[in-house]
């Protein structure tokens, strides 16, 4: 993606709350005559030492994992918070409007996994990612539904092999960012968001989001 200096993050703990936190992913393969196709899935973040693996599934009726079997290289996207951001935020008024959002972007490498007992324990990671108390309730359905679930899905590894991270939150304007920070403070969920990582990043006090008494 395109990445100025000023927004690209070379901080790996960035990228891994974004994806923990934002997991619903994007996964961008080709398809059989070589235009782009996308699968919208959740995605288990694991840390294996150094290395960064993705774990998912499709429904085996989706063709995207016979597009990862014949072509094992893809891409995987996560989007953060995103908000508008006014022109009014700068002292000056020679500006223009623009949209801050937070990206992460993976090239992967893909591994296929069938075995019921692997893809199992698999489901089990995501469950505890959404849902831990579901975890009982999927082991009390009993072995043949279980099976019949496992046989209409087909799971995956993505190993990580390049990671972009980008923060685009105004960083070069600093005249703006109390302005900016004040103005996400009193706007939607996702602009709430964009505010703590201001803060997360430096960019204003923690002590400013904190309401006066």
């Amino acid at each position: 993606m395109y990445l100025p200096p000023q927004f690209h993050s070379n901080d790996p703990a960035h990228a891994r709350a974004l994806m923990r936190e934002h997991s619903l992913a994007s996964l961008v393969s080709t398809d059989d005559d070589g235009f782009p196709f996308v699968t919208h899935l959740p995605l288990h973040v694991q840390e294996r030492g150094d290395a960064l693996v993705l774990l998912g599934h499709c429904a085996r009726p989706n063709p995207h994992w016979r597009y990862l079997q014949a072509r094992r290289e893809a891409l995987v996207t996560f989007m953060g918070p995103q908000a508008y951001l006014s022109p009014s935020v700068y002292p000056d008024l020679a500006r223009v409007p623009t949209w801050n959002y937070l990206a992460v972007h993976c090239r992967v490498h893909a591994r296929l996994i069938e075995e019921p007992a692997a893809k199992d324990a698999l489901l089990k990671q995501l469950i505890g990612d959404h849902e831990p108390p579901y975890a009982q309730q999927w082991r009390g359905l009993g072995e043949a539904f279980a099976h019949k679930m496992l046989a209409g899905i087909v799971a995956f590894e993505l190993e990580v092999v390049e990671l972009q991270c980008k923060l685009k939150l105004n960083q070069h304007r600093h005249e703006s960012h109390a302005a900016m920070h004040a103005q996400y403070l009193q706007g939607s969920h996702d602009a709430q968001a964009l505010a703590k990582w201001m803060e997360r990043l430096g960019m204003v006090p923690e002590s400013a989001s904190k309401p006066e008494v």
